[in-house]
């Protein structure tokens, strides 16, 4: 079984050998909550891509030493999920669940039909909540990258991301229901070098309006599948058939490979 993750801003300057105290929060989770003892693997990660993987060598009160053994850094292919604000926490189900797929960066969409809307104070507090959660989701997965959350975005703002973005050379891909395009046909030369966004609409999905203003900046639609997916899955379903599509779950990275948490 692969080792608990534990976030550490230290593990980004981590080398073999080194010995790293972690304290608050971290170190209250592993030696209050989850009882972890002297001698149990650990992988401390700082949260961009670092990571320490050591033994427990020392603990005590909202504190724990570890020994680091090995230092390396995760490798993630890019991937932007833009997903629209939806009704009953199924955009938070879909963040928590492209977390654990790969996603790298999380942008909010306040699309057309999206019923959910953040304004004034709901906004901060909304975007706090979706950071809490795919930093949870980081470490049920084991990750060391911790997704980014971007500003809350409108249609207009967000066909200026897309300019931006494929402009640049990234892959813009809009699932929609009625696209002519499966996502499987996709041809991807470039493999995991080409950072891919994917924009998933709310429910009703992404209006004509929509589509066209996206179109005009860049993006593809493409079609996920026979059948309607809910907001809550048509993103982790589109970057899982990516990774299948792309080879990058052909190989084990480190030993690590996916596992069922209880």
């Amino acid at each position: 079984m692969s080792a608990p993750v534990f976030i550490c801003p230290a593990a980004a300057d981590a080398v073999v050998g080194s010995v790293i105290e972690v304290s608050g929060e971290e170190a209250r989770h592993a030696v209050t909550v989850q009882r972890r003892l002297v001698g149990e693997a650990v992988d401390l990660v700082d949260g961009t891509g670092a990571r320490a993987s050591g033994r427990i060598v020392e603990i005590g009160d909202s504190r724990m030493t570890v020994e680091v053994a090995e230092v390396s850094r995760d490798a993630d292919p890019e991937i932007v999920l833009v997903q629209a604000l939806a009704k009953g926490g199924r955009d938070e189900q879909a963040i928590e669940a492209a977390t654990e797929l790969g996603v790298t960066r999380v942008v909010p969409w306040a699309a057309e039909r999206s019923i959910v809307q953040w304004r004034g104070t709901k906004v901060s507090k909304a975007r706090a909540r979706w950071l809490s959660l795919v930093t949870a989701a980081t470490k049920q997965s084991r990750r060391a990258l911790i997704p980014t959350v971007e500003t809350l975005a409108s249609t207009k703002q967000l066909a200026q991301l897309v300019s931006t973005a494929t402009g640049e050379g990234a892959r813009v891909l809009v699932l929609h229901e009625v696209a002519a395009t499966p996502i499987v046909d996709l041809d991807w030369e470039g493999g995991t070098d080409v950072p891919v966004w994917m924009i998933v609409g709310p429910e009703g999905g992404v209006s004509d309006h929509e589509l066209d203003v996206l179109g005009q900046a860049g993006a593809e639609a493409v079609l996920l599948g026979p059948h309607v997916l809910r907001a809550s899955s048509a993103g982790p379903a589109a970057i899982a058939a990516l990774a299948a599509i792309r080879g990058t779950w052909s190989t084990r990275v480190d030993g690590r490979g996916f596992t069922l948490e209880g």
